[in-house]
């Protein structure tokens, strides 16, 4: 069994604002890793000790990682980068992704809608689970990966592993 943590990137630089970066190189805004990093406490309060961190090649994205592995007590050098996280990858990717691994614990740093559309490829469902904003977290267990089976255990705010945090 694997516990599978999901985490939207924090805040990043506004796509209409006129000095913007292509997609890919969008960063965090200041707010946004403030805001980050206090979701991140959170999710050390919650005890997540992963054996594997994956992230987006996407800037924001490496970034969260970044600062969610500073404060869980990861190290930084081994996150692994990986197109399976991109924006416009398909859960199927991740989860291949995923099989190879052999992990128990794993956090993932990527997008939406992508990663709403693991947690429905997961749980088997068209429906639409729930929003994962920015800096969120969605916690499953996955009893096995291909087929894909396993259960949605929570969903967390930012805000609320803000608060988990303090």
């Amino acid at each position: 069994m694997m516990h599978l943590y999901l985490v939207r990137h924090g805040i990043a630089v506004d796509r209409d604002d006129p000095d913007c970066p292509p997609d890919t190189e969008r960063p965090l805004t200041p707010k946004g890793m403030k805001k980050t990093h206090a979701a991140a406490l959170g999710l050390f309060a919650l005890g997540v000790k992963p054996d594997a961190v994956l992230t987006s090649p996407w800037l924001r994205a490496a970034q969260t990682a970044e600062i969610f592995c500073e404060v869980i007590g990861f190290s930084s050098s081994r996150i692994v980068c990986t197109d399976a996280l991109k924006g416009t990858s398909t859960p199927a990717e991740l989860l291949r992704q995923l099989e190879k691994l052999k992990a128990r614990e794993v956090v993932c740093f990527g997008h939406e809608p992508q990663l709403h559309l693991v947690i429905c490829e997961v749980l088997h469902t068209r429906v639409g689970i729930a929003d994962l904003k920015k800096a969120g977290v969605a916690c499953l267990t996955l009893e096995r990966l291909s087929p894909p089976k396993g259960q949605l255990l929570a969903l967390y705010p930012a805000k609320t592993l803000r608060l988990l945090g303090k």
